[in-house]
């Protein structure tokens, strides 16, 4: 059974519904087909290199927006702060509302779904983080091919001896905005008419955020995918977690036997 979306404005939400076939086809199955097709065309079919020589090209065989006040600057260190900032004001939020009295309607009602915002933003972005030290490959600035000192090695080569390590997939600064597709569960569990305004504007900072790193020349295309396809499992996997352990299904949401 889908989602019920008035059960879920009633304060009852389907405690099953992430389980059903129809969702976890739609909310899993096409996603992650689709983001493997086009990371395929990618990777393997030279889509990335497609997109980067024209990306180097235009800016004169040469990286001239790595470090312009624009995408240095204000796309990226402003970014990342201004994500920070965002996740900090979710985590006082929540805080709030867990200090709040159960009598309190909002706060009681709000406390496991802003818990639930705050811990896939951060795990989506840490798992991001920690896949970069391990995949070893290498930015587009530092191939032989745009003016680095590197051969390309892909995901699954091995790299010369003695060639430094890559740390630039998935892509770091793409997940401070993709992180947030969270913000799709989180209003499915709160307000489910939002959940398509929310969702559009964690995809639009996250692919600014992503373009602003290619045009520097920090990463290919399918790298910013693989950032939202891990995000997006992220925010998805803990929402059914949230969705199994955290509703009762008695009307009062989010509760499971565990007190404030």
């Amino acid at each position: 059974m889908p989602l019920n979306e008035s059960r879920l404005l009633g304060n009852a939400p389907l405690s099953n519904a992430p389980f059903a076939p129809r969702f976890l086809i739609t909310h899993l199955a096409l996603p992650a087909g689709a983001a493997l097709i086009i990371s395929s065309l990618l990777m393997d079919g030279g889509g990335d290199f497609w997109v980067a020589d024209h990306l180097y090209r235009l800016q004169g065989s040469r990286w001239a927006l790595r470090d312009a006040w624009l995408t240095s600057n204000l796309l990226h260190r402003g970014g990342k702060n201004l994500s920070t900032f965002l996740a900090i004001a979710v985590a006082a939020t929540c805080i709030w509302a867990w200090r709040k009295k159960r009598s309190n309607k909002c706060s009681a009602y709000l406390r496991w779904p802003l818990l639930y915002l705050f811990c896939a933003y951060l795990i989506g972005a840490l798992t991001v983080s920690a896949l970069k030290s391990f995949t070893n490959m290498d930015c587009p600035w530092n191939l032989v091919r745009y003016g680095g000192t590197r051969v390309f090695v892909g995901l699954f080569e091995t790299r010369p001896p003695g060639m430094p390590r890559g740390v630039c997939f998935p892509a770091g600064h793409a997940s401070a905005g993709y992180a947030w597709v969270s913000l799709y569960f989180f209003t499915l569990m709160v307000r489910p008419a939002w959940r398509w305004m929310a969702l559009a504007a964690s995809l639009m900072i996250g692919a600014i955020f992503g373009w602003t790193q290619q045009v520097r020349g920090a990463h290919f295309l399918s790298h910013d995918l693989w950032t939202l396809l891990i995000c997006w499992v992220v925010a998805l996997g803990l929402f059914m977690v949230w969705q199994r352990w955290f509703v009762d299904g008695s009307g009062d949401v989010y509760s499971s036997g565990f007190q404030a």
